[in-house]
Order: structure tokens, then sequence, then C-alpha cells
């Protein structure tokens, strides 16, 4: 009875074989086929006398399952309600379709096992959680998590209830709350796998379990069955887990994300009921989480978007695949050390240049530095570390730049500077070769003047630390060509990060757009409000620091020296920004961030921990407490400031894509990750509303809160980003 995903064997001793082999797929996902299939199966398996048994494996080598195919989700996104059934009856009905034929394996008295040759992740470990008996790959890379959580949604296959029969309530909401994973010997610890082997003999295992074992009951279905660690209102250290657990997620999540309190209410209720009745708890909550617009923005943004703009959505048709094979890396500073050691790390070799050899070594020395941490954390061998080093060459002489086919510039935002090691590159390269620049405020149709072909010229963005930080912004000037954005997303994708392809315009889309929640909070503390106030509100509303800290780590002088530079550039054009003025100030007085000890917050030099200058009140006259703004009032300011910038640059053709906006706020500045992003943010307040909102914001503070005309027109047309990204996409736009 082979199906159109699994794949039934049945043996001399009546044991059933389910290997899993979804099709077009490079890992085994669940898609309605598929659950169909495994339904059907297990029915087959419960009623026919003459199968004693089964055992689950997969028939790919990438692994086991990765769990559900959030691309396919829509099916249920686009279920709509009819005169006997709810929407929300209609969705939980669909989600409970797995908690259901899950639950009919395990209760139909035959034994299945698992057989995991590799990871399984999300559903893929609830199908064995659900199994009897489990034997895992003894593979260390193999891992073994529930990481819904990471958008926006709970296990919905009965993992917030079997994870925790298992290993205990306390143990398995550090895993469920975080989406960590566990290794097969982690798992066996804790009493998931039952069982440890090499690939080629976990089946036999697994079948031999099945023979020995002919009638099989989960522990939780046996009368006295008792949690791991106790369960209970009445339980002391039930109760002190939840109090800790609530802490935990308000601390971490600020109160913005929904599945975390979810999760918390899934595991408490059903903990102390019947397994029936958990399950059916677990799959209200998924409907709940799966009904708010949140899990939506986030499945599209983090994963969606992101896998898409990974694998090449925005690089150019009919353009050869242009690996890159030698980089020449110019500047070894901080950016400059960064972007070398993860190319080296991408096997190409980088000819590291710098002003002077001590420059150039200390540039290397930053990565000699990060892999011996590596090294003495187990996360690589010595060897490995050895072999990195060696293809990072530093140099003084632009003859050694010879034989390199990219170009990526990382030296101090100068427009003079860069021009001239532009030009001092290209006589050695010639034109023909693609140069990158790392600038981050300066536009580059006019670094490229500098470079004979302008059309081999582009900007690709790093963000510190760079070994860290996942986005890479790809912009493309007045006349960079597909070669050069083939090349650059290419390069992306060989150090493995995530690419946005942006046009030219000062500060592109990510420096710019952030840069507008620094100023907000320079702005609110020039007008008096608490620097606290300031800061607590901008983690509160989802950002990862406040504005003002955020600042002290990218430097005032910085934000000095741009505005300059702009100035400089803009002439009469440039518009003064209430946050110039304290910018000024805080420069005259040399207080320059974290790297001078002393900017906004104060730095002590025993490195204890950092505190708010007490003097700000004497330099930027303070509000009364009654005068003072509420946390709602600062939040939104804070981030409807962001929402306005973004809106501009997609009306200036900054942006092409919402999805390239969104990815690149959420991964370049980190943007309130739970929203998925500025323009998922405005889709979900509704443009109407936005409009209204920042009209209410310009009145009261200023023409930088006005809505561009890009939302007023689409807000009066009922229209969304997404809405229109979808229309472009029919028509192949």
């Amino acid at each position: 009875m082979n199906t159109e995903t699994i794949q039934f064997d049945l043996d001399a001793d009546g044991i059933a074989l389910l290997t899993i082999d979804v099709p077009e797929q490079t890992m085994n996902v669940i898609t309605p086929a598929f659950s169909a299939n495994m339904a059907a199966l297990i029915e087959k398996i419960a009623t026919d006398d003459s199968i004693k048994g089964a055992v689950i494996t997969s028939g790919k080598a990438s692994g086991f399952m990765a769990g559900a195919d959030l691309k396919g989700m829509s099916a249920i996104a686009a279920i709509r309600e009819d005169a006997s059934h709810s929407r929300a009856a209609k969705i939980f009905a669909a989600v409970f379709n797995m908690n259901g034929f899950l639950r009919r394996m395990e209760t139909c008295g035959k034994p299945f096992a698992a057989a995991i040759n590799g990871l399984a992740l999300g559903g893929g470990l609830e199908i064995c959680l659900a199994c009897h008996y489990r034997v895992a790959s003894d593979n260390p890379k193999v891992v073994f998590g529930l990481p819904e959580v990471m958008v926006g949604l709970l296990p919905g296959g009965g993992g917030t209830q079997r994870l925790p029969r298992l290993m205990g309530v306390q143990a398995s909401l550090m895993y469920i709350l975080q989406g960590k994973n566990m290794s097969p010997q982690e798992a066996k610890g804790f009493g998931v796998m039952h069982e440890i082997a090499p690939d080629a003999e976990l089946v036999s295992k697994a079948k031999a379990w099945v023979k020995a074992n002919p009638k099989a009951q989960q522990p939780w279905d046996i009368k006295g069955f008792k949690f791991p660690g106790g369960v209970g209102q009445f339980n002391p250290g039930f109760v002190q887990t939840f109090i800790g657990a609530n802490g935990m997620v308000m601390k971490e999540t600020q109160g913005n994300m929904n599945a975390p309190k979810a999760i918390l209410s899934c595991v408490y209720e059903g903990s102390q009921l019947p397994m029936d009745k958990a399950i059916r708890i677990e799959s209200k909550y998924f409907t709940k989480l799966f009904l708010d617009p949140q899990s939506g923005n986030m499945i599209r943004s983090l994963f969606v978007s992101k896998q898409a703009a990974e694998k090449g959505a925005r690089r150019p048709a009919g353009v050869a695949k242009a690996p890159t094979k030698k980089l020449a890396m110019l500047g070894a500073g901080l950016m400059g050390a960064g972007i070398a050691m993860v190319s080296a790390k991408a096997g190409m070799e980088v000819v590291l240049l710098d002003r002077d050899m001590a420059a150039a070594e200390k540039g290397k020395a930053y990565s000699a530095d990060r892999l011996a941490k590596d090294v003495s954390r187990g996360k690589t061998t010595q060897a490995k570390a050895d072999e990195i080093l060696a293809r990072i060459h530093p140099t003084a002489d632009y003859n050694d730049l010879k034989g390199c086919d990219l170009v990526i510039e990382a030296v101090f935002e100068d427009r003079a500077l860069k021009a001239d090691i532009t030009k001092k590159t290209e006589a050695v390269l010639g034109a023909d070769t693609i140069f990158g620049s790392n600038t981050s405020t300066l536009p580059i149709t006019g670094l490229a003047e500098a470079w004979s072909k302008a059309e081999n010229f582009i900007g690709i963005h790093f963000f510190s630390p760079v070994e860290k930080m996942p986005l890479v912004e790809i912009i493309t000037g007045k006349h960079t060509g597909d070669a050069a954005i083939a090349k650059a997303l290419d390069y992306v994708s060989q150090i493995r990060k995530t690419p946005i392809v942006v046009n030219d315009s000062r500060g592109f889309y990510t420096s710019r757009c952030f840069g507008t929640y620094v100023m907000e909070g320079y702005a609110m503390v020039g007008e008096g409000i608490t620097p606290a106030l300031i800061d607590n509100c901008g983690k509160q509303a989802g950002m990862p620091v406040g504005p003002l800290a955020v600042g002290d780590e990218v430097a005032i002088d910085l934000s000095y020296k741009v505005k300059l530079q702009t100035i400089k550039d803009m002439g009469d054009a440039y518009k003064s920004s209430p946050a110039d003025t304290v910018v000024d100030r805080m420069y005259a007085l040399g207080r320059y961030g974290r790297k001078t000890a002393k900017g906004f917050y104060e730095y002590p030099a025993d490195g204890g921990k950092k505190y708010l200058w007490p003097d700000l009140a004497k330099e930027f006259a303070r509000l009364s407490d009654a005068e003072q703004p509420s946390a709602a009032d600062v939040k939104q300011r804070l981030i409807y400031r962001q929402l306005v910038e973004c809106a501009r640059c997609y009306e200036e053709h900054v942006l092409v894509t919402p999805e390239d906006g969104d990815i690149g706020a959420i991964f370049g500045w980190g943007f309130a990750p739970f929203t998925g992003g500025p323009f998922s943010m405005m889709d979900t307040i509704g443009l109407a509303t936005l409009v209204q909102q920042l009209e209410a914001l310009a009145q009261k503070h200023g023409a930088r809160f006005a809505p561009p005309q890009v939302l007023r027109d689409m807000a009066a047309k009922g229209e969304t980003f997404y809405g229109l990204a979808l229309q472009a996409a029919a028509c192949g736009l």
C-alpha cells in the first residue's frame, strides 16, 4: 500500500516499515498529502490483523523530518466560514487532524517505533514522540527540537503535552519556549529517546523492539502515571516553575510575543488533564495563534521571505553563476577584518590590504583571536582554524591584489579616501573586476565615479559584528549592471548570509531607517523626556536595545561626522533635525559613546555595569514628572518614526519589494521581529488608520512624522503593501 509520500513494506514477521519520502522536497515536511497518507496507513495498521506493528523512518539522506511545510500552510489560512461552522472552528478541525491521527497511532494497541535517521524538528519530532519506542542516530550532527515559537506558533502535534510527560515540565519548557535543539545524547538522557545506534542498525533495532513488544502503551496511558518532577496546583515545584517561567517570558519578550504565553498556558492546563483533553487544549491555542496576524507575519518574513532571498529571489535571470575565489579586502579595521574572516571560512583566498603591514597584520589577528576562541569552545579544530588563517594574506602592497575576482572596500567614511583607494585598486585589477563598497551612508552612484566602469560598481553593506550579523545589504547605483548584482549575491550566498537588494540613496535603506530610531531618541532627550523612559520604551516596543544605548555603541561622533558630510553634500537642501542640537552638544562635550567610556551612559573603568550619565538633566532641561509622556506615547514615536522612513524608501523606490523591507529591518537593525517587519506591521495596523495616527503625530511633533503620499494613496484605495506585491508577482514583475 505505497502512497504518494510514504513507502509501505511488510516483512515476514508482520512488521510494517513506513518510509517517509515527500516528493519534490529536499527535506521531508508535513504536507496535506503526507497527513492524509499517514492517517490512512495508521488506520490500516490498526485494523489489519496481519500487521503486528510498524516502524517509521525516512527515505531522505537530509534527515527524518523538518516539520510542517510553512509555505503550504496557506491552505489553512484560506479556510473561510460557512453556514454551519465559524472560520475558527474549521481551522481547529484542520489543525487537530494531526493530533487526531497521532493519538490513534499511540492508542490502537499495536506497537509503533521510530527509527530516526536524521534531524527531527517540529512536527517531525512530534511524530516520533507519539511512537512507543524511539531509536535515534548516533550522528553528533543530528538534532531534535520544537522550533515553532520562532515563527510565532506552538507545537501543534502534541509536542506541548508529550515532551513534558517524558522529561518533566521545567526541563521541557526550556526547550519549547526557546525553540532549542537537543542532541541525541541529551535526548536519551532526558528520556526523550530510548536508544542510540548507528544509522545502519536503526531499523533493525526498532523492528526488534516492535517484535518483542506486541502490545504497547504510552506511559501516560497507564494508570498511575506521574510526570517527572510532578504537576498540579498544589505541587510547590510545579507552581514555582510557572512563576519563574512567566517572569522569564516577560523579560525576554517584553510581553510582545503571543506564542510563549500560549505555550505556558498549554503546558499548565494540559499537564493537569488526560491526554485526549490535553491535545484538544493544544489545538485550541494553536488555532488562536494561527488566527492572529502575528504568526502569519512572522512566518512570511522570518521563514518564507528569508528563504526566498537566500535562494536568489533577487538574482538577475540569465547571468551565469560567479562564485568568488579570491577576494581583495581593502581595509583591515573591525569591518574589514570581519569580512575577511567570514570569507576565508567560506573557502576563499583573501588579500587583506591596509595602509601599512602592521595594520594589515592586526586585521588578520582579529581572525586568529576569534578562531582560537572557537577552538577552545570545541566549535572547530585547530587544524581547520589553521586552514582558515592560511587563506588570509595581509599586505600593504596593491600589487598583491593581482588575481582577485571581487573587491570589497571597508575604509573610513570619507569620499576622497575611498576614491583614492578605488583608483589604486583599478590600476592593478582593471575595471572589469566587480568592486563592492561597504559604505553605510555614502551614495553608491557617487562613489562609482572613481571606477572606470560604473556598471561593475556596487554596494555590499555588512553589519557589525560581521561574523554574527546575518544580513548583507546589496545597493545598486544608477549604473550598476546585472553582472555586479549577480556577483554580489553569489558572494553573499557563499558566506551563508541573507541578502536584500535596494536602490541607491543617502543611507540606503537600513542605515537611513535605523538612524531615525536613534535620532528620535536623541530628540526626546532634547525635549526633556527622561532618558531611562526613552531606552526602556525602546526595548518594550520590541527593539533589541534602547536608542540612547545603541547610539553609544554606534558612536555619537560618527553621527556628528555623518551630519557634517550630509550638509556638505546637500547644502541648502539639508533639513536640520531636533536631534542635531543634542548630537552637537554631546560631541562638544567629548562624549562619543562606549569607545570613549562616556556618552549617554557612563562605562566604569573596572568593567562594572554601565549607567545613564547623571548630568544629562543639567545639559538638557528635564520636563517635570507631570509633563512626562506616557510609555505608550514614547513607544509609538520610536516605532512610527521608523515606519514613516520605511514608507518613504518604498515611495522613492529605494526599496523594490516589501519583503526586502521586512527582512532588512528585522535582520539588519533588529526591528521588532514579532511584527514581521515594518511593512507587515503597517499592513496589520491598516494604512488608513496609520495615516490618521501619523497626521496626529506630525501635528504634535513635526513634519518628520507626516505620512508620505504613497501611504495616503494606498489608504484611499484600500491597498496593502503585500497585496501590491502579490499583484506584481502575478504580473511577472
